[in-house]
């Protein structure tokens, strides 16, 4: 496959998803970008802005097998791995495999689950195999997490810890629509209740299991200069000196940022990564993976504001 091809793959894509979920583009290209460069990403939104039919219509358009966990307090770790289970008719024990034996998993309300059964993710998300009773299982190499969590309400939830955060290649916002956008959906949506279904918005495949593998092998020939990558490594190095930051982010995250901009260059059809590249996807990338100062905290500062002074005052390469 050709970058013109994964150029043409992504923007199909975005046509697809946008014709059940309105005015959530950004957030396929982001998705996008993290299916092609392996990672998973968190969804922060309140209910009802379509996080879930999001999930559901790019999985569609990808012919990717869904699956989708309700999180609650009472699942355990082997509600979600499966468990071995002894068969009284062959008198020996047989593995049944739990939902995340998938390519594309909507762990829904991640935060209302015990940090236990949260961890029972991170094996899988990591390793892309689980260990049940001793045994490794190997999972898709498609495997990718879609996490969502109610930034509302923190009654009766467990935030996840920074080691699971980092896990994550993006934490996007999902935002209440802006006026147009939430009219489009009442036009299109108003007619009925319950959960809307991509294909009832005629949501199509538009690629398989072979044009993705073809379109990540094509973003692995993105070129990423060596002053690109020194800008990479500036802007993480900066987020461990900040003063409104008490931890920055880690070398895996400037790891990520690179595979990430590779991605996000060949969706423009380019064979080279750019510094805008890297500034585009700073704020998604590290929200999660920097906390900030008590002092930050108490004065209402956001991490966003905080890696956009970071991106205006490292020099980025001409």
């Amino acid at each position: 496959m050709t970058l013109e091809d994964v150029r043409a793959l992504g923007a199909a894509i975005e046509a697809e998803v946008a014709k059940a979920v309105v005015g959530q583009a950004e957030a396929v290209r982001l998705l996008t970008v993290a299916i092609l460069s392996g990672g998973h990403v968190l969804l922060e939104g309140a209910p009802g802005t379509a996080k879930t039919l999001l999930a559901q219509s790019f999985a569609r358009t990808l012919g990717l097998d869904f699956g989708r966990i309700q999180f609650t307090p009472d699942l355990m770790p082997g509600d979600i791995v499966g468990a071995s289970l002894f068969n009284f008719q062959t008198s020996a024990f047989q593995l049944t495999r739990g939902p995340v034996f998938t390519e594309l998993l909507l762990a829904d309300e991640i935060n209302r689950t015990p940090p236990k059964t949260q961890a029972a993710l991170l094996e899988a998300m990591q390793e892309r195999a689980v260990t049940i009773d001793g045994k490794t299982e190997k999972l898709s190499d498609r495997f990718t997490v879609v996490a969502t969590q109610n930034p509302i309400e923190q009654q009766g939830v467990y935030p996840l810890p920074e080691a699971q955060l980092d896990r994550f290649l993006f934490k996007l916002a999902i935002a209440y629509p802006d006026e147009a956008a939430e009219r489009a959906i009442v036009a299109q949506y108003g007619t009925r209740t319950g959960s809307p279904h991509p294909q009832d918005s005629g949501v199509e495949r538009v690629a398989d299991g072979a044009a993705l593998s073809g379109a990540c092998a094509a973003v692995l020939g993105v070129r990423l200069a060596d002053e690109v990558v020194a800008y990479i490594v500036a802007l993480i190095r900066a987020t461990r000196d900040h003063a409104d930051l008490a931890h920055g982010a880690s070398p895996r995250a400037a790891s990520a940022l690179a595979a990430a901009a590779r991605a996000a260059a060949a969706l423009t059809g380019r064979d080279y990564v750019i510094p805008d590249d890297v500034k585009l996807l700073a704020a998604p990338l590290l929200r999660h993976r920097v906390v900030l100062s008590p002092a930050a905290e108490i004065d209402g500062r956001r991490a966003d504001d905080i890696v956009a002074q970071i991106i205006d005052r490292v020099e980025a390469p001409r």
